[in-house]
């Protein structure tokens, strides 16, 4: 079901543009399907436990629908004024293309998601929301931190979630946070700027009591999988991280 997975992750990033979400909507929305629903519908499937139509069998079709139904239950969430069912519906008529789905099956598709979550929706512990106050708390310690790029930080969580084997980072959503944002500072700040600036590694360290080891090893990680091998991001890394990371 792999294939499925990632195909279904890309329609949701896309949908949530599409739709115009904001990127808490849209980072609560991947942590609710590719983080819980898919991985319980795994087990579900290896269990046989599913009966619901819509469940058994799991077609593109059925999980791009709920896909979208994570997007609508992370803007009742978020968002004052909610994404509706004719928005939704609309845009999975135009976008899913092997089967047609009424407003019915979408209220349907929400009971079905939410018991497969066995109704545990909380939104507090996603790596998104640990990014942003990261961020916020560098940009005010450190001038150069109005250099990253928070769009590369975006970016890095959409790639992690479309490879399945760096997706298992988002099981530590902390770490996944502070590992991200010193990935984006090595990507996007310019050398001659990151010589002269604040030592961003220590200052995870300092802040999140994360080992600096581990950190580095995730960074690595990122960049292994974000970057062409022969960008000079990993390099910066591994031969100056002792010197001023």
């Amino acid at each position: 079901m792999s294939d499925l997975r990632l195909l279904a992750v890309e329609f949701l990033i896309e949908s949530a543009h599409r739709l115009e979400a904001t990127p808490i909507v849209k980072y609560t929305a991947l942590s609710l399907l590719a983080d819980r629903f898919y991985p319980s519908l795994s087990r579900s499937v290896g269990q046989r436990k599913m009966g619901n139509w819509l469940l058994q069998p799991m077609t593109q079709s059925n999980l791009q629908l709920f896909a979208l139904v994570s997007i609508w239950i992370s803007s009742k969430i978020h968002d004052s004024c909610p994404l509706s069912v004719k928005s939704l519906k609309t845009l999975g008529d135009k976008s899913i293309k092997e089967q047609h789905f009424t407003a019915r099956d979408f209220l349907e598709a929400e009971v079905v998601f939410l018991q497969v979550l066995n109704y545990e929706i909380g939104a507090g512990n996603i790596a998104f929301v640990f990014l942003e106050e990261l961020l916020a708390q560098f940009r005010g310690v450190a001038k150069n931190g109005e250099l990253i790029d928070f769009e590369a930080c975006m970016d890095i969580m959409d790639l992690l979630y479309e490879k399945e084997e760096t997706s298992v980072l988002y099981s530590s959503p902390r770490t996944l946070a502070a590992s991200t944002l010193v990935a984006s500072y090595v990507i996007t700040v310019p050398v001659p700027t990151q010589r002269w600036r604040f030592p961003v590694l220590p200052w995870v360290k300092f802040v999140t009591s994360f080992k600096e080891e581990d950190i580095v090893e995730i960074v690595r990680d990122i960049l292994m999988h974000v970057l062409d091998p022969r960008q000079p991001g990993i390099k910066i890394l591994e031969v100056e991280e002792k010197k001023f990371l």
